[in-house]
């Protein structure tokens, strides 16, 4: 093997790896968001069982109240927090906002925060669309 084919392999493997590495981390990203999206579908289906139990989402006027500890949540920890909107939950309304923390807050822009509430409704901060974001 000759120098000249040497370095044709090395140029080859690097423009090979400038290529894979951002569609890897790309897809990491978009992994870790759905995940988070699971995971607020299922404290939105917890808080439901709430409502079904208590009459109201707020169990006791809000003091008792908290998000489950499910095992989604403790998978996503460097990645997402977990928690209610200011002021939630309310007697007739919940809102649960997954927060992107770490690596996943600087690399997905778009759809920083997501967040679902009682009437299934489904929001994001960021550049992105309600569409793109929870797909």
């Amino acid at each position: 093997m000759t120098l000249i084919e040497l370095m044709v392999v090395v140029v080859i493997m690097g423009v090979l790896g400038a290529v894979a590495y951002p569609s890897y981390t790309a897809h990491v990203v978009r992994t870790k968001r759905a995940s988070a999206i699971g995971c607020l579908a299922d404290m939105a289906v917890f808080m439901e069982r709430v409502y079904a139990s208590n009459l109201r989402y707020d169990q006791n006027a809000g003091a008792d109240t908290v998000l489950p500890n499910v095992q989604c949540r403790a998978d996503l920890t460097s990645s997402y927090t977990f928690a209610f909107a200011s002021g939630q939950p309310q007697q007739r309304s919940f809102s649960i906002v997954a927060t992107a923390v770490g690596a996943q807050a600087t690399a997905d822009t778009q759809c920083a925060n997501l967040s679902i509430n009682q009437a299934n409704a489904k929001g994001i901060s960021g550049s992105g669309t309600v569409a793109g974001c929870w797909r």
